[in-house]
């Protein structure tokens, strides 16, 4: 695997020293990697000019790349012709191996790619049925991700996969129909795929990808908020994805907001996922006379001054905004993320939610609060996932966070 990293011999010509610890290793690696991608193929000799690494830390980072395929060494014909010991170049292996994040979504799955030099390379997606059988899910993860890998998933090049999908580890997914256990799902997944999976709650994955490409990019302790058809979250503790002791976290649409509401799925009464899922909002809307079939069409009416649209919107933020008060008492973020659908609603959801928050919250009991729509649409749980995946294997979070930093090309054009 990419992050993997093995000892190797090298010339005795050249001195050797004891390894560098485990996170800084991690860390050359990454400075390499990004160096070979923003100057393409380089000597030994101008790699360790950019990089400003010692000869021996260098020969050692670079033999590692090379026995796990990361990087390949080759001599140009013209390099061949000369006199003497030709100088090899060193450069990317394109047909290393990439880094998959699958999102089996209520409605759809989407998948991002990342390359073996950490760049995102793509994402796409396709809408499915809620009652779409999971080995076709499966079947079509697959094959948008191999055409985002320009098939080489055929040639058994896939480092590894993180999947994203609804309702906490281990127990039974709600997010669509009769969805199997995650271990059902793990096991589909690596039949297909070839590779184990490894797989979280995607509103949770959500999370961590914003706090590394998105709205709270950077930011150690994050709250995240998901609107959508259910309604959940997540968060990022110190850096790192929190699950809790027993893998729920994160169910923060099940915190009651309204003990005179409406019986909600999960046997509670009053939950946020009652009054400010995408449904629920557009059901108060039509029952107050309006008319929409989807939040397209709810803020289209928003967009013309419909003050209906304005009303119920301003109510499921404020239900968000004594929600996310309530957990805020409990976690103390740095930085609030609000995703999902209903974001599309802009001012008219999140000013509700930021006025209601801070009226709410009790004061001395958490910072500033810094509330911010989500930056990665309906990719964050695929991100995320690829996320994930390197905090698993290299443990080595801001290692991931500085290769993250320059994906090819804009990220947002990546995610139209």
């Amino acid at each position: 695997m990419l992050t993997e990293m093995t000892r190797s011999s090298v010339s005795t010509a050249v001195p050797r020293r004891q390894d560098p610890p485990a996170r800084s290793r991690a860390g050359h690696e990454a400075l390499v990697l990004r160096l070979l991608r923003e100057h393409g193929p380089l000597t030994r000799g101008q790699l360790g000019t950019l990089c400003g690494l010692s000869r021996t830390t260098l020969y050692d980072v670079v033999a590692a790349l090379m026995d796990n395929g990361t990087v390949v060494a080759s001599v140009p014909e013209a390099a061949r012709r000369k006199r003497g010991r030709p100088a090899e170049l060193l450069a990317l292996n394109s047909a290393a191996g990439h880094v998959l994040g699958i999102e089996f979504a209520r409605r759809a799955v989407r998948v991002a790619a990342m390359d073996a030099g950490h760049e995102i390379v793509g994402t796409a997606g396709e809408p499915q049925a809620s009652d779409t059988p999971w080995q076709d899910r499966v079947d079509t993860a697959w094959r948008l991700a191999d055409a985002l890998t320009g098939g080489t998933l055929r040639s058994g090049a896939l480092n590894g996969i993180g999947v994203g999908v609804c309702g906490p580890a281990g127990s039974p997914d709600r997010c669509a129909g009769r969805t199997p256990p995650h271990a059902t799902v793990a096991a589909l997944v690596r039949e297909r795929f070839g590779v184990p999976a490894l797989i979280d709650k995607s509103t949770r994955l959500a999370a961590l990808a914003e706090t590394v490409w998105g709205a709270a990019a950077g930011e150690q302790d994050v709250l995240y908020l998901r609107l959508s058809h259910g309604v959940g979250g997540g968060l990022v503790v110190a850096g790192a994805l929190h699950r809790g002791a027993h893998g729920a976290s994160g169910e923060f649409g099940h915190v009651s907001v309204d003990p005179d509401g409406v019986r909600c799925a999960c046997g509670g009464t009053g939950c946020l996922e009652t009054v400010a899922s995408v449904g629920a909002v557009l059901d108060a809307y039509r029952t107050a006379g309006g008319a929409a079939a989807d939040v397209h069409e709810l803020v289209a009416a928003l967009d013309s001054g419909d003050r209906t649209a304005h009303a119920v919107l301003a109510q499921a933020g404020a239900h968000a905004g004594r929600a996310l008060a309530d957990v805020c008492h409990a976690v103390g973020p740095d930085v609030i993320v609000v995703g999902g659908e209903l974001v599309e609603a802009g001012p008219a959801l999140m000013e509700p939610i930021e006025r209601t928050l801070n009226s709410t919250v009790l004061r001395g009991s958490c910072g500033p609060l810094r509330v911010r729509p989500a930056g990665l649409g309906d990719y964050g749980a695929a991100l995320g996932a690829i996320a994930l995946l390197h905090q698993h294997m290299n443990d080595v979070v801001p290692g991931l966070r500085g290769a993250a930093r320059a994906p090819r090309g804009p990220l947002s054009l990546l995610l139209g």
